[in-house]
């Protein structure tokens, strides 16, 4: 498999996914649409953008890596590093260079480097397998022209102007509406009854309920001691890393240092590569989150955006 698989697999559970050396793979959710020009309804879907300030490794790429071909990290590292070398070597050459599934990197002539995702891969797993759906147009004359076909053959005229011809038709469908409306009332009338009945009985039923609660007497020989709850508000599913440790206490160390620093820092434990891993605070939106990441950059660029519920 090729660094570029790793990637593409990582988008698809993550919103966050850094090439060390080189850039970050960011994606945002955008909700199903129709495109009124090309007539087609396209469904829910990641949108991708790059941004080249966030470069420094953040474990995820190469611990996923290791994973897959049983690789040590550093070994995993080396591997990345080699491909980011192609990867520049072609852009100062050919000045662009394609990523399968992912995307065209090019150089402008001022020397800036472009991005342009692919539009043909969808990284929300939610919309697997959906594809776009062209809108059909409806030609009134056309199914004007059927209904009048089906009217020839069958008793029953459907048609304004067939509806003209035969008035009969417009006095026995009044006579079955003044039949309607006095089945219609005559119901209401009974309903009335029925929802009157099942007021009495339930107002019956709260009155002798509350006559034998205040009859009981309640004696409780060992009451509970009270318990106070302290609440944290550190609710949302966008969360910024603020390190990943091997070692445990390493990770308690950090967090004592952040909160000490005036940061909501927490653990919040060990994920699947055994990694404890560290968060400065967690957000409600992903806007929040990523205006709080540029703000934490300025003094620590290797931190970066979670994504997960805990």
């Amino acid at each position: 498999m090729t660094i570029a698989t790793y990637i593409s697999d990582l988008l698809y559970r993550y919103e966050c996914v850094i090439l060390p050396g080189f850039g970050a793979f960011l994606s945002q959710k955008v909700s199903a649409e129709f495109n009124e020009k090309q007539q087609n309804f396209y469904p829910p879907k990641k949108q991708l953008s790059f941004n080249s300030q966030l470069k420094k490794n953040d474990g995820l790429l190469a611990n996923y890596i290791a994973e897959v071909e049983n690789l040590g990290y550093r070994q995993a590292v080396y591997k990345i590093e080699e491909y980011i070398q192609q990867l520049q070597f072609q852009l100062e050459n050919d000045k662009n260079y394609t990523i399968k599934n992912i995307g065209t990197f090019e150089v402008s002539g001022e020397g800036k480097l472009q991005f342009a995702p692919l539009t043909t891969t969808n990284f929300l797993a939610d919309s697997f397998g959906l594809s776009s759906i062209p809108a059909l147009s409806v030609s009134r004359e056309e199914l004007k022209k059927q209904v009048e076909e089906l009217e020839e053959k069958a008793p029953i005229l459907f048609t304004p102007e067939r509806r003209s011809k035969t008035p009969y038709l417009k006095y026995a469908a009044i006579g079955l509406l003044a039949l309607g409306l006095s089945g219609f009332t005559g119901l209401k009338l009974y309903s009335n009854q029925v929802s009157n009945h099942n007021i009495a009985e339930q107002q019956a039923a709260e009155s002798q309920l509350q006559q034998k609660i205040q009859q009981a007497t309640f004696i409780i020989d060992n009451p509970l001691p009270e318990i106070t709850f302290t609440v944290t508000n550190q609710s949302g599913d966008y969360h910024i890393v603020a390190g990943a440790f091997r070692v445990e206490e390493n990770a308690h160390q950090k967090v004592t240092e952040l909160r000490a620093e005036g940061h909501k820092a927490r653990y919040i434990g060990e994920n699947k590569y055994g990694l404890h891993q560290v968060v400065y605070s967690s957000y409600l939106t992903r806007r929040d989150a990523i205006n709080a990441l540029y703000k934490v950059q300025k003094t620590n660029s290797g931190s970066w955006l979670l994504v997960q519920e805990l």
